[in-house]
């Protein structure tokens, strides 16, 4: 979700006070070698041995037609970051779903709630969110959140004062404000992730925010919906098991970024015993680190051999992005992507269809999602290697932005994405060459003009 009415003067402030950044060269991936002995695997006991997460590792993926072993292998030398094993995901679509899982977690809560989030509205869902929180807080559950003070802009302070009021411990992250900095001003780089850890035994992600945006479901596995009620198409995921702490590191590590209440004395990390058995791998990016979901998909993409299917939200690709994505397409690999034909930011959406022409032309099928808006940011590939989180595939979220996704590289939860997939075919038009030949001048100049601006999107 982009917050569309800040966008001109934030976009001035940042070319006054910072410069162009880069996303790293990451073709050097191509030509390393994967390690002969397989990924690191860790689970509730630490980390496994070589002969251990060998055999778990060739039960697992033993129907795949990928190499998993190495694309698994390169990621871990391109993020640093193990798989753990031992965890249940579970798929969850659109609002509702999302809402009332969250919920219920938290209406479970014994110790803690953490919550990290890019937009808190002061809306239906935000006052009954805020409503269970408080109640929780009240009940000795220390609650925590995080959220973004550009993504909450809109929202009055007087909101977060009533729970911080009732006890709640809140954190806006990086205020416009400079004086209410504890580092430099950096008023580009913002907090999209969204995380809810409960108890330090279950965990949320994905790209849901907390707003009544998610209030209705969208055209998603219906026989029939009215216009008048349908809301955005997201996916969110829940995750139990030994995942769960990699999660709540990265909120704790965040946290501890701001100029932030301390945090209680909570039982973060208690023991987690295996709750599943799908491998994940917990990926976060910021601003000035290694842009590991960035290599990430660019890894998986390169690797690809039948099939690459993306939902993304918000689509703005670099070089490197395209030429991974072009160049599966020109090999054979069926390369889908589904993004939005209804919007909330137009800059975007106008910049992502400026690449239509050369993605077409390489074989690449576009897809346009009808009348539900698009905030999902999910791909699989392979049926394989799959991820949801919070990042687009865009300039802003591998660069400016703090982003999280979980990899799940699992053939069953790829299937299971692969059909989530499919089921939003139903409701897409796909955007054929001579379609997009016939339109008109205006948007082939809007385009351009957006095209201009990708940097800051």
């Amino acid at each position: 979700m982009k917050i569309k009415f800040c966008l001109p003067w934030l976009v001035a402030l940042c070319l006054l006070f910072s410069g162009c950044a880069t996303l790293q060269d990451v073709s050097y991936l191509k030509d390393v070698a994967p390690s002969t002995a397989g990924p690191t695997v860790t689970n509730s006991q630490g980390t496994m041995s070589k002969k251990a997460s060998r055999a778990l590792l060739a039960k697992r993926w033993k129907n795949s037609y990928a190499d998993a072993k190495a694309l698994a292998s390169l990621e871990e030398l391109a993020t640093g970051k193990p798989l753990i094993a031992g965890n249940k995901v579970t798929l969850l679509y659109d609002g509702p779903q999302t809402m009332a899982s969250m919920m219920e977690a938290i209406g479970k809560a014994k110790d803690h709630v953490n919550l990290e989030t890019y937009i808190f509205d002061q809306d239906e869902i935000g006052l009954q969110f805020a409503a269970l929180l408080m109640e929780r807080q009240r009940a000795g559950v220390q609650v925590h959140v995080m959220y973004d003070a550009i993504g909450t802009i809109g929202t009055p302070q007087a909101f977060f004062d009533k729970m911080r009021d009732a006890g709640i411990r809140l954190v806006a992250f990086n205020p416009v404000n400079p004086l209410k900095l504890v580092g430099p001003w950096e008023p580009n780089n913002r907090d999209h992730r969204k995380l809810l850890v409960v108890d330090g035994q279950v965990a949320f992600t994905g790209g849901v925010n907390i707003s009544s945006a998610y209030a209705n479901s969208s055209f998603f596995r219906s026989k029939a919906a009215s216009a008048d009620t349908v809301g955005w198409r997201d996916t969110h995921i829940r995750i139990e098991g030994p995942a769960v702490a990699a999660l709540q590191w990265e909120f704790l590590t965040n946290w501890a970024t701001q100029l932030a209440p301390e945090l209680s004395d909570g039982n973060f990390f208690p023991p987690l015993a295996n709750a599943g058995d799908k491998l994940v791998r917990v990926l976060a990016s910021t601003p000035d680190g290694d842009h590991d979901i960035y290599a990430a998909y660019i890894l998986a993409i390169d690797s690809a051999v039948k099939s690459v299917h993306i939902t993304c939200a918000y689509f703005v690709p670099d070089v490197q992005i395209l030429k991974a994505l072009t160049g599966a397409a020109r090999r054979g690999v069926d390369v889908k992507i589904i993004l939005p034909s209804v919007t909330d930011s137009g800059l975007v959406f106008h910049a992502g269809r400026s690449f239509y022409d050369e993605m077409l032309s390489s074989g690449i099928r576009v897809y346009e999602l009808q009348i539900s808006v698009l905030h999902a940011k999910t791909a699989v590939i392979d049926r394989l290697w799959s991820t949801v989180g919070s990042t687009n595939i865009d300039t802003r979220s591998f660069l400016h932005n703090y982003e999280l996704n979980a990899v799940v590289l699992d053939n069953e939860f790829g299937q299971a994405l692969e059909s989530a997939f499919d089921e939003d075919l139903r409701f897409s038009l796909e955007i054929t060459a001579d379609r997009w030949a016939q339109r008109p001048f205006s948007n082939r100049w809007k385009e351009w003009a957006a095209r201009r601006m990708e940097y800051w999107l």
